[in-house]
């Protein structure tokens, strides 16, 4: 058996889904880990969301120290850790999971979107994640109209941004992420917006 199925075996057998694992030139193993995750269930509450603790890495750290040992697998340092603000998106699951968030995708190839504004070579996109109108394939929609200034006032009668949409399966990614972004007003649904400033 290869050292990554003992090293997925042994983290989703204690509990917790493998997001990434990564080996590097220095002996770096690092060990990408989460809660599993359940779409939420029509007409009922939404699960108190929960957090990857201290205890849970030490605990993977310790059982995979010993399973790696035994398999004489040689790296220098073992790092198990939570995916962070900026979690990779890796199966179809975590789109269904983070559908509504802003992600930061790259594509394999330029898909080379004509008639639109979108120049035919960009790979690189960031916007709010949705499911497709086929309701199969996914698509990140944005806008390109700069983001007012902090502070200042918008009119509400202002004209809405125009929004630009591209379309794509998961084998067009070469790399998708949530957007690392900030709020520093505590956490709140994906997709709500802050009050208007001129209410």
């Amino acid at each position: 058996m290869a050292w990554q199925e003992i090293v997925e075996q042994t983290v989703t057998g204690l509990g917790f889904d493998l997001v990434e694992l990564e080996r590097s030139g220095s002996g770096l193993l690092k060990v990408t880990i989460d809660l599993p995750w359940e779409a939420p269930v029509e007409g009922q509450p939404a699960p108190q969301e929960r957090f990857v603790t201290v205890e849970d890495c030490e605990k993977i750290t310790r059982q995979l120290q010993y399973l790696l040992e035994v398999e004489g697998l040689e790296y220098r340092r073992l790092e198990v850790g939570s995916p962070g603000i900026d979690r990779p998106l890796k199966r179809e699951i975590d789109y269904v999971r983070f559908e509504g968030h802003v992600v930061d995708l790259t594509l394999k190839a330029p898909i080379g979107a004509t008639g639109t504004d979108v120049a035919a070579n960009r790979k690189k996109f960031r916007g709010t994640l949705e499911r497709a109108d086929d309701g199969v394939q996914w698509q990140v929609v944005w806008s390109d109209a700069p983001e007012p200034k902090p502070g200042a006032r918008v009119s509400k009668k202002r004209a809405p941004v125009p929004m630009q949409a591209l379309t794509f399966s998961l084998d067009d990614i070469q790399q998708a992420r949530l957007a690392p972004i900030v709020n520093f007003k505590g956490r709140q649904a994906p997709g709500a917006q802050a009050p208007d400033s001129d209410e």
